[in-house]
C-alpha cells in the first residue's frame, strides 16, 4: 500500500489472469490459449516492410480490419467496432453503457474481470446465480431491469445457451444494453451477431485470441447497432485513439482472411477436447460439456486443489479457482493430442 494511491485504487481487487511460466518444458494447459500456431499468412505479412512502417502512426480507425469483419458478419462498417483485445472493448463498453442507476447484471460463475471493471468504475452490479448444472437461465433476467452482461459460452464453466434462450433473454430486456461476451463463441456454440438486426440493444464482442491464435496481438472486436458502436467510439476517441497498432491490424486481417486454416484448427481443438472429455470421465473425473476450448471438470472425491498442486510438480499446469462452488474442480485447457495424453498419464499416475 502506498500513500500516494487514490482511495479507490487501495479497494480495488484486480483480476488475476493464469500463471504465465517462463519454462517452455512446462505442458501449459491453463490459460486457454490455442495450441495451435496462427495462420501462415500472419507470418507473411509481418515483415521488414511492415516494422519499416512503425515509425507512423496506425490508423486509428483499424478501417481495412473492420471492413473485413463487417463482410464476414454481413454487416456495415458502422456496425463493427476494434479494440486492443476483447478486454478493452469489454472495459470500454462498461464505462459506454453501464455506469447507471440500475445494476449490472451478470453470473455468479462468470470472467473475473466484470466485478473488478464494476469496481474500477464505479458500477452497482447484481449477481445471479448460476443454476445447480452451472447454466445460466434466462428467466433469472427477466423479472428486474438493468444492464446485462453474460459470456456465452460461459467461462470457466464452458456451457453456452442456444440462441432461443439468447432471444427470450433479449426480448424481456429490451430498454438497457445486453452484453454477449463471445469470446469462445467459435469452439461450437451459435453466435448473437444473427440476433443483432432485430435487437438494437445487443452488443457481441469476440476476440481473435483462442480461435485464431493472436493472443499475443490483442485484438478484440464487436458487433452491434451504429448507435451502439458511436457510443464505443466516443469513449475511446476520449481514452486512446490508437488502441490497435500497425502490426495487430495487419496480423488480424491475414489470420481473417485465412478461412480455410482457421476451420481446420477449430475441428482439430474440437475433436481433441472431445476425446479428453472421455478420458477423463473413464477416471472418474465429472466434465461438464463445453463448447469452448477448455473443459470444467469436478475432480474424484474433491482433491481439486492437491492435484492441481501434484500436476504442477510435474510441470503440468491446469487452473484451480479456490473459491465456493469452484473448489472442487479444474479448468483444463485444451492443448495438443500429445499434451492431453501427458495430462491423463500423469493423472493416472498421481491418482492411482
Amino acid at each position: 500500500m502506498s500513500q500516494y494511491w487514490s482511495d479507490l485504487v487501495h479497494t480495488l481487487q484486480p483480476y488475476v489472469p493464469g500463471e504465465q511460466p517462463r519454462h517452455v518444458e512446462l505442458t501449459k494447459l491453463n490459460t486457454n490459449e490455442n495450441p495451435y500456431p496462427p495462420s501462415p499468412r500472419v507470418r507473411a505479412v509481418l515483415d521488414d516492410a511492415a516494422v519499416d512502417a512503425l515509425r507512423l502512426y496506425p490508423d486509428p480507425d483499424s478501417g481495412a480490419l473492420k471492413a473485413a469483419l463487417a463482410a464476414r458478419a454481413g454487416l456495415a462498417p458502422e456496425n463493427v467496432f476494434i479494440g486492443n483485445g476483447s478486454d478493452d472493448v469489454l472495459a470500454l463498453a462498461f464505462m459506454a453503457f453501464f455506469k447507471q442507476p440500475e445494476p449490472l447484471r451478470f453470473p455468479d460463475l462468470t470472467y473475473g474481470f466484470y466485478p473488478v471493471y464494476c469496481k474500477l468504475f464505479g458500477i452497482a452490479s447484481r449477481i445471479v446465480p448460476l443454476n445447480a448444472a452451472f447454466e445460466v437461465d434466462p428467466a433469472d433476467y427477466v423479472a428486474e431491469s438493468g444492464p446485462i452482461v453474460l459470456p456465452n459460452p460461459n467461462a470457466p464453466t464452458g456451457r453456452a445457451l442456444p440462441l432461443e434462450q439468447l432471444e427470450r433473454l433479449l426480448a424481456a430486456n429490451r430498454e438497457r444494453v445486453v452484453l454477449i461476451d463471445e469470446a469462445y463463441v467459435d469452439f461450437g456454440a451459435a453466435s448473437a451477431v444473427a440476433l443483432l438486426a432485430e435487437h438494437p440493444q445487443l452488443l457481441v464482442v469476440q476476440t481473435f485470441s483462442k480461435s485464431r491464435s493472436l493472443a499475443g496481438l490483442r485484438v478484440g472486436f464487436a458487433y452491434g447497432s451504429a448507435e451502439l458502436i458511436a457510443g464505443l467510439e466516443r469513449v475511446k476517441d476520449s481514452f486512446n485513439s490508437y488502441p490497435l497498432d500497425r502490426l495487430a491490424q495487419a496480423g488480424a486481417l491475414a489470420a481473417l482472411e485465412d478461412e480455410d486454416y482457421f476451420r481446420d484448427c477449430i475441428a482439430r481443438v474440437m475433436a481433441t477436447r472431445e476425446w479428453t472429455v472421455a478420458e477423463l470421465t473413464r477416471r472418474g473425473f465429472a466434465v461438464l460439456p463445453s463448447q469452448t476450448n477448455f473443459v470444467l471438470a469436478r475432480v474424484p472425491n474433491g482433491r481439486a486443489r492437491a492435484l492441481f498442486e501434484q500436476l504442477r510438480e510435474v510441470g503440468v499446469l491446469v487452473r484451480y479457482f479456490d473459491r465456493p462452488r469452484l473448489h472442487e474442480h479444474l479448468r483444463i485447457s485444451i492443448g495438443t493430442d500429445a499434451e492431453m495424453r501427458r495430462l491423463v498419464e500423469e493423472i493416472d499416475r498421481l491418482l492411482d
